[in-house]
């Protein structure tokens, strides 16, 4: 009987322990495993412009960032204005990638809400979101002048991701 007391006590306490654990992490920072590795290389439609492709190929040699977004996306057009704010100051060139989505509702957003992105490509069928490891939109990437993967932001960009880490570490590769 003291034996099956211990047990219950101590399988109370780890649970105990991992429910701390959990309450205390942030969602946002699951690790990646594309972290310093070369960002998936893809061609694809772009959707504004309506003709044309687009490569990260394109951009070797610059900083540049990737925003995984779609219009069905609750949270995409919470951080819509950030990326508005971001496009009028613009640091480095913004990608857009529609994930998911329908090109004439994406057209159809961004020319009602706005467009900030540089370019934006088409993944109707959200393949090249699978290379890149995407959890769900929106989620963004910096990509330095080497095409690696070097910071991914998961769930809506904000003003202190960007100005507490985005901004720093492209202040510091765009050097």
């Amino acid at each position: 009987m003291r034996v099956r007391v211990v047990s219950i006590g101590v399988v109370f306490v780890a649970l105990l322990a991992l429910l701390y654990v959990g309450l205390h992490h942030d969602p946002h920072m699951i690790p990646s495993p594309l972290i310093d590795k070369p960002a998936p290389q893809f061609t694809a439609q772009l959707v504004e412009p309506t003709t044309g492709t687009f490569s990260p190929s394109q951009l070797k040699g610059k900083v540049w960032l990737l925003n995984v977004w779609a219009s069905w996306c609750v949270s995409c057009r919470e951080e819509h204005p950030l990326l508005l704010a971001y496009a009028h100051d613009q640091h480095v060139p913004l990608i857009g990638l529609d994930y998911k989505d329908d090109p004439v509702a994406a057209r159809h957003w961004l020319a009602e809400a706005g467009d900030p992105y540089d370019e934006v490509a088409g993944d109707p069928s959200g393949n090249i979101g699978i290379n890149y490891g995407v959890y769900g939109v929106p989620e963004t990437y910096l990509i330095d002048r080497n095409g690696t993967i070097v910071y991914k932001q998961i769930g809506p960009l904000t003003v202190h991701v960007l100005e507490t880490k985005l901004l720093p570490m492209i202040r510091k590769l765009s050097q």
